[in-house]
């Protein structure tokens, strides 16, 4: 070959396109039999193979430990607001969870918590200073609306229970600010985090504010909802039918995922940028994601807010927060006031007194409609600000990124041509070799989540998080790093180390920049994420060269590089630990169908190969990476056996740190009618659903009659002929029903057809009379020749789930009339089968009804890792 100048290597082509090319900086070209740049090359590749994996071991654990410092930093001493004091709020929240369990329509909910919010809401009053005006009102609506959340339901509800206050300048105002939480809580639960806590805050930030001598420019509405787990009614029974709501332009919302920690900052807007300014402005310890907030618009996370509502039917911008940490004990008996930390209730309240103090002064609330004008990329770093831009402008800030990403290759391109190599080819076969690998790792790490799975050990890393690390991280980092020493051997053999490392480097940069702009193209502003993962490795690489650092010491070049990877890794495995912390326990709530193994694995293959790409290069530079897949491999292995082993049990018992397996069971009774209105099956039983992949195969060892035999059929009836108090039915398929006596009832559900007439417009209308306990779930099948064409439930239009059938979401209040309600049905009048089947299902949360003495002797075997939920319920079946 030809020779050229430099400092670099000569270029040598064999028939098998083997290349041995110039040094990472391109320059020139000499033999490698060269003496003196020859040996200084393999001495560095020498010192690279010795001691790049410590290096880079180090780099990684301590990023750990920055992450996961920020992520439990909760508050930074001495940045404190001045108005907000935690020991008031946890006084409140101490007072509201002693009152235990809190369904709606229960005295606990509607006499008791009311009552004592009231009460300290009054006291607050008494003691506001004269420049504030602070009205209560406890509002009581009634009302009907669809959503299609779940699959789609409709939901009705009667008499429930909010209590909303007005702060607002003693001269009035024209334009407030909505703080939402919710008083209730699902059954069996206190309901500490959600979202006890939540409304505590509120009310110490609205005895802060309304003790101010400073008047607000605009008023505040504190809205404790009661019956937000019903999905979602006291919201929607606020902000449609509430005086104060037309003076709501936005809002913010008080949720929880999880028990206390940091709250998160998961949705915003619609389309709303000066709310995530006001948020980034005011809040004293920000944590916020775009990321997050299209993960959970997406969808793929099982659960909705109060923010749909507001949003949907309210039209009215706003800010979604929740805290995320310790999901384990969501909507458990564990979710006590005692575990949530009094620093997480101080750094809820600064932050959520600092927005709202700064909404209600803000000039841009007065016409928040104006200021719609498309989404915002915003992040917070580390938990210190906020950083946020217009979508727009990232969309430009990404474009410029791509042609500079694309001129820097092209340039190389052309300098390696000019040498007599096709680096453009060699840089579309590393992409691809890097794909493969991506594939490789994902396939052989989804076979070990399949034999985990298939040999009954699911969940092992539920309460053990290491162990999903260990089985399928180190599975996959070592597939990856396998498939690129293969490459390195067999493909590039004769190529240079430097030349090799060089080219990876520019293939992370296409690994990162393709669906960048896939994402930008979709309008995604999670685009931004993958932008710092180009800009930021190659502002760095460029600079090295510059310098030259790469010609020195092989540790200088590393601490440079690593230098230069430090935000967008940090940022990355902020993002990462977070994801894990939010879904790891949402995997014990998620249905039987889901394998969870298949999904963690899957998880944590994307994660390796985000947090790998940018280090494969070193896979090229080190001399041998056996030592370290063998110790990779090792790791997996020796895991998959303890696991298959059953040595990690899945759930734990532990008081400081439960992780308990849920079930529900129900003591229930089934009766079905025919056409003629007689009774054909009557049968009762314990039904029993559990909300994890495991099903029952922990629980036959300590209740032996629970056992497959006892596995309920799905009948040819409206949601399988169960009571289902959710429409969850296909993500829970699993089910048992244990025969048993039928449980005690003072007074059961009263389902009447008060009448049937054929109307005008060739339909058939049927009327309802319902009467029953607070919770009623009503299913309706039109039969095959007919169609559901109207009702008097929502807007008038019917929604339906899966498989045609529709569930309508009841309940009332402390006290409501019979429900009325009627459908309208298309279609054949002369079939002998009917027109349509109709059930209904009475739920009993609370009371005497709640409870039977098998189902309390049942209830006393379950075993001490597991969080049991209770009641006994009826499902009564008829055809018209």
């Amino acid at each position: 070959m030809e020779r050229s100048g430099g400092a670099g290597l000569a270029v040598r082509r064999s028939r098998h396109n083997a290349l041995s090319s110039g040094s990472a900086s391109g320059h020139g070209n000499r033999r490698e039999d060269n003496g003196g740049s020859d040996r200084k090359t393999r001495s560095r590749g020498l010192v690279f193979g010795a001691g790049v994996p410590a290096v880079l071991l180090l780099y990684v654990l301590g990023m750990r430990g920055l992450v996961h410092l920020s992520l439990r930093q909760l508050v930074t001493p001495g940045a404190r607001s001045s108005g907000f004091n935690a020991t008031t709020a946890r006084v409140y929240l101490e007072h509201i969870t002693a009152i235990d369990s809190r369904t709606v329509g229960s005295p606990a909910n509607e006499i008791l918590t009311v009552n004592y919010l009231f009460d300290k809401i009054k006291e607050i009053e008494k003691k506001s200073n004269k420049v504030h005006k602070v009205t209560v009102d406890i509002q009581r609506p009634t009302g009907s609306f669809s959503i299609d959340f779940l699959g789609g339901f409709t939901s009705y509800y009667d008499n429930i229970t909010n209590i909303a206050v007005k702060l607002e300048p003693s001269r009035g105002a024209q334009h407030a600010v909505l703080a939402n939480c919710h008083f209730d809580s699902v059954a069996n639960t206190p309901g500490a985090s959600d979202d006890a806590v939540s409304c505590a805050v509120m009310l110490e930030i609205l005895s802060s504010l309304s003790s101010t001598s400073v008047s607000l420019k605009h008023a505040i509405i504190f809205l404790f909802n009661g019956a937000e787990e019903n999905i979602l009614q006291g919201s929607h029974g606020f902000i449609t039918q509430h005086q104060w709501a037309k003076l709501v332009r936005a809002f913010i919302n008080l949720e929880a995922a999880g028990v206390g920690g940091k709250e998160l900052v998961f949705q915003t807007g619609p389309e709303n940028p000066w709310l995530v300014q006001a948020y980034s402005a005011a809040a004293v310890h920000p944590f916020a994601s775009v990321v997050a907030q299209e993960v959970f618009q997406s969808g793929i996370i099982p659960s909705d807010t109060d923010f749909r509502i507001y949003r949907d039917f309210g039209n009215i911008p706003g800010i979604d927060l929740a805290f995320i940490e310790n999901g384990y004990i969501y909507h458990t008996k564990y979710d006590t006031a005692d575990r949530i930390h009094m620093d997480s209730i101080q750094r809820a309240g600064d932050n959520i007194l600092g927005v709202l103090r700064y909404l209600a002064s803000s000039p841009l609330l007065a016409d928040s409609s104006e200021f719609r004008h498309g989404n915002l990329i915003f992040f917070d770093v580390s938990g210190m600000f906020v950083f946020s831009y217009p979508a727009r402008i990232g969309a430009i800030v990404n474009y410029v990124i791509a042609a500079i990403t694309l001129f820097y290759l092209s340039k190389k391109t052309i300098k390696y041509r000019r040498a007599g190599i096709n680096y453009a080819r060699d840089l579309m076969v590393g992409l691809f070799i890097s794909v493969t690998s991506w594939i490789s790792a994902l396939v052989t790490v989804l076979i070990l989540a399949v034999l985990v799975s298939h040999t009954g050990s699911s969940l092992s890393w539920y309460t053990h998080f290491y162990v999903a690390v260990c089985l399928y991280g180190a599975a996959a980092v070592a597939k990856i790093i396998l498939m690129h020493t293969m490459a390195k051997t067999f493909y590039f053999g004769s190529m240079s180390r430097p030349y090799l490392g060089d080219l990876f480097f520019d293939v992370s940069l296409l690994s990162w920049g393709i669906p960048m702009m896939l994402l930008t193209q979709k309008g995604l502003c999670s685009a931004y994420f993958f932008a710092m993962w180009v800009i930021f490795p190659l502002v760095t690489k460029l600079f090295a060269e510059q310098e030259s650092v790469h010609q020195g010491s092989s540790y200088r070049y590393i601490a440079v590089y690593l230098l230069g990877l430090f935000f967008p890794y940090l940022h990355t495995t902020y993002h990462v630990w977070a994801v894990f912390e939010m879904f790891t326990p949402i995997f014990g709530r998620s249905g039987t169908e889901i394998p969870p193994d298949v999904v963690m694995a899957s998880f944590l293959v994307i994660c390796s190969i985000i947090l790998m790409t940018c280090f494969v290069k070193f896979v090229y530079l080190v001399k041998s990476t056996k030592t370290i897949m063998f110790l990779l491999a090792a790791v997996s292995a020796v895991t998959f056996i303890l696991v298959c082993c059953g040595v990690f049990f899945p759930y734990s018992a532990s008081m400081e740190s439960p992780k308990p397996k849920r079930i529900f069971l129900q003591h229930t009774t089934r009766t079905i009618h025919n056409l003629d209105g007689d009774v054909v099956k009557r049968d009762s039983g314990i039904w029993i659903n559990t909300f994890d992949y495991t099903g029952i195969a922990h629980l036959t060892p300590h209740i032996p009659e629970l056992n497959d035999t006892v596995r309920a059929p799905c009948d040819a009836a409206p949601f399988c002929g169960f009571p289902w108090y959710f429409p969850v039915h296909l993500l829970i398929r699993k089910n048992w029903y244990i025969p048993a006596p039928p449980p005690p009832v003072s007074e059961d559900i009263n389902f009447k057809l008060e009448s049937k007439e054929e109307t005008p417009w060739g339909a058939i209308r049927l009327n309802f009379e319902v009467k029953g306990p607070s919770h009623i779930t009503v299913y309706i099948r039109p039969h095959e020749t007919c169609l559901l064409s109207s009702w008097s439930l929502g807007d008038g239009i019917p929604i339906s789930g899966s498989g045609g059938e529709h569930f309508i979401y009841y309940s009332h209040g402390l006290h409501a009339p019979a429900w009325k309600f009627w459908i309208e049905v298309k279609g054949s009048t002369g079939d002998h089968h009917g027109i349509v089947t109709v059930a209904a299902a009475s739920h009993y949360f609370f009371g005497e009804n709640q409870h039977s003495p098998e189902l309390d002797s049942l209830l006393q075997r379950f075993p001490n890792w597991s969080f049991p939920s209770s009641w006994v319920s009826s499902y009564k079946q008829y055809m018209y």
